[in-house]
């Protein structure tokens, strides 16, 4: 077998190319959803602290 024919995946690969595509593009999406949102809460977090200190 050729590392031709193991991408080529006997006229599959698009499929399962596309397959680990979308799988990766989600992680990464998921990764930038969670940074967000953990900055905001960290944000919210320092909002609160500072306003109970008057």
């Amino acid at each position: 077998m050729s590392w031709a024919e193991f991408f080529a995946m006997n006229g599959y690969a698009w499929y399962v190319w596309g397959s680990y595509g979308m799988v990766l593009l989600v992680f990464l999406i998921e990764i930038v959803m969670v940074r967000h949102r953990r900055a905001r809460i960290l944000q919210q977090i320092l909002l609160m602290r500072d306003e109970g200190g008057d």
